[in-house]
């Protein structure tokens, strides 16, 4: 087993992607350190560990830090590697699950966001896309425990952390996701049996009580 020795995450508590290398860490049973972020004034060791971006999470491991949440879940998946894999280990199936936690990557949290920034028009564009994005998830799922199969993986951790906004995108797209996906919703359910999950993602409501005072903070109304 690779050392667990100087393993910190550098991450803010509503972050699905911060989230995302949570629940990986939790899977493989690797101890860390946990760094809580103002992102309002961001820390000296945020800024020198990602100066690039100088967003969360960062993983730092031996010193070392690594950046953006797809990468630390690959990373943590391959350092760890004697324990729960997460990515398939046939090379079709790992590009498969990447590229369907990329499709998660670019388009959950953009148009999530459009949901509660916008009205009219625009939201229901923004809802539009969001129930489709919704469907092409449910028809990769097809009838399958988890996305990879009965295999917990990539793009579950890549996916799941978002569903605790789930409570959010209905209230404020006035829809109902059991509706439209209603497969997604049991694989969620599914996944929130995982400890790794249940410890990790927070009450739905407690997250939609952040981005309303979010949307009062940027004077949105």
């Amino acid at each position: 087993m690779a050392s667990e020795k100087g393993v910190m995450l550098l991450d803010f508590w509503v972050s699905s992607f911060g989230q995302r290398a949570r629940i990986a860490l939790a899977e493989k049973g690797v101890q860390y350190e946990y760094k809580e972020q103002n992102l309002d004034e961001k820390s000296d060791l945020l800024l020198k560990s990602n100066p690039v971006n100088k967003k969360i999470p960062v993983l730092i491991h031996d010193g070392k830090p690594v950046c953006e949440s797809l990468i630390i879940v690959q990373y943590i998946d391959e350092v760890w590697s004697d324990k729960a894999p997460l990515l398939p280990y046939d090379p079709y199936e790992r590009a498969q699950a990447r590229f369907w936690a990329d499709f998660v990557d670019k388009k959950m949290c953009d148009c999530g966001s459009r949901l509660w920034k916008l009205k009219g028009d625009e939201q229901e564009a923004a809802k539009k896309e969001m129930i489709e994005i919704l469907q092409l998830l449910e028809a990769q799922l097809g009838d399958k425990k988890y996305f990879g199969g009965d295999t917990f993986g990539f793009v579950d951790v890549s996916f799941i952390p978002f569903t605790n906004r789930f409570y959010s995108y209905e209230t404020f797209g006035n829809f109902s996701i059991e509706a439209v996906a209603p497969k997604l919703v049991l694989w969620a359910k599914r996944c929130m049996e995982r400890e790794s999950v249940a410890k990790t993602l927070y009450d739905p409501k407690k997250v939609h009580e952040f981005v309303c005072d979010l949307k009062k903070r940027l004077g949105i109304e």
